[in-house]
């Protein structure tokens, strides 16, 4: 056997809830272990750690990814009322991914894995289209309140000079609910920065797209620090030299002409409208774990993650002996991107050709095999050969990397 490629420097390695935790495991053990002599830093983002470690885990990981360069995370449980049933937890802990990205301030980039036999569901895409979702404020840093009884909600502000700003929310004659944002213009500018570095990076277009017309002050902010960026930061002529543009336009307008488009361009999202259309494009591209994600922050931090849930209907399923049919590839290009990366860092070429290897053979197995999970089976062109368990489609992935080492 040949021998395995050194590391110089370890990935932070952030494991993470129910199937998808199962399928790492059999990742690291089936695909990468056997031909690399894999050092990471490990932190267990399990929901039961988070809630032992009153959450300080998380916090720990991001400050590891700052401290490394280069982390790689496996999806992780975002509990609500009934997760903390389930769990016995002590509260509601907060998103782990809103926490690290807060963190590490940057952009989630998410962009489709395209197989020759797997067709869109929108018949005029022919490229991936990229998500770049702004992964700062809005509702997953809010404020929320109840209210129970008539009164006045007022927006106040007060600046330590003393000075205050105040503006009506609403009169409520009765029950009702309320919600605080906010966002920074430091952070809005990395955000687009990110974007259009990242743009330049792919050689696509990039669109943005919000709502000035109704959110007058906070989506105008946005769009007026994007178009600042673009003019003040020489992206403006780097992008005419490239050949590439920078389009604005409302939001609606955006999904409009997305759906008309052939793909191949980077739309930046504000973080909720990226949160949803990332998953749209997932699906309409073929299945959820056909989407990497990678979030890439301006101080130079790389973050690489499964961009779909933790598949809790199949952990139930695994918990009972029943066999699965669930979908790594997402876990799969997740290690990889992460591997090409650290490659690249510390120019340790076979560690990226080894990556692109196995995305290769990873590719291999559904297009020229036709080996592939149940998500895929159901929409695949000219159909699977063989539906394979969880299991199987990850040892067939390790077979056809065999071949190539």
């Amino acid at each position: 056997m040949a021998k395995k490629i050194q590391m110089k420097t370890p990935l932070v390695e952030i494991d993470g809830d129910e199937m998808t935790r199962v399928m790492w495991a059999m990742v690291k053990e089936k695909l990468l272990t056997p031909h690399i002599d894999l050092k990471t830093v490990y932190y267990d983002l399990s929901l039961k750690k988070r809630n032992d470690t009153d959450d300080k885990i998380t916090i720990e990981a991001a400050e590891a990814i700052k401290k490394y360069g280069v982390g790689v995370k496996c999806a992780t449980i975002t509990p609500n009322a009934a997760r903390v049933e389930e769990y016995k937890l002590k509260k509601q802990w907060k998103s782990p991914n809103g926490t690290i990205r807060a963190i590490l301030d940057g952009t989630v980039f998410r962009e489709p894995i395209m197989l020759k036999n797997i067709e869109p569901a929108v018949r005029f895409w022919k490229k991936p289209i990229i998500i770049g979702r702004h992964a700062y404020g809005d509702v997953y840093k809010n404020v929320e309140l109840k209210i129970d009884k008539p009164g006045k909600a007022q927006l106040v502000y007060s600046a330590e000079n003393g000075e205050e700003k105040c503006a009506l929310i609403q009169e409520f004659s009765g029950p009702g609910i309320i919600q605080g944002i906010h966002n920074t213009d430091k952070s809005i500018e990395s955000f687009a920065k990110s974007c259009f570095t990242y743009a330049l990076d792919q050689k696509v277009d990039l669109w943005f797209a919000a709502k000035d017309t109704i959110s007058k002050t906070y989506d105008s902010n946005f769009k007026n620090i994007f178009e600042k960026v673009y003019k003040e930061g020489s992206y403006k002529e780097k992008f005419e030299k490239a050949g590439i543009i920078y389009f604005y336009t409302l939001i609606d307008d955006a999904v409009a002409r997305v759906v008309r488009s052939e793909g191949g361009f980077l739309w930046a999202c504000k973080n909720y409208d990226g949160d949803v259309l990332s998953d749209f494009l997932g699906s309409a591209y073929g299945s959820l774990a056909l989407l990497t994600s990678v979030l890439v922050s301006p101080y130079g931090f790389f973050e690489y993650e499964a961009a779909h849930g933790t598949v809790q209907k199949h952990y139930y399923k695994y918990l009972k002996g029943e066999k699965t049919s669930t979908n790594s590839m997402a876990i799969i290009f997740a290690w990889t991107g992460a591997l090409k990366k650290r490659g690249e860092l510390d120019n340790i070429p076979e560690l990226v050709k080894f990556a692109d290897n196995l995305e290769d053979a990873t590719i291999k197995t559904v297009e020229k095999d036709l080996v592939m999970t149940g998500d895929l089976t159901r929409i695949s062109n000219p159909p699977a050969k063989k539906v394979a368990t969880t299991q199987e489609f990850i040892e067939a992935i390790a077979k056809n990397l065999e071949k190539k080492m």
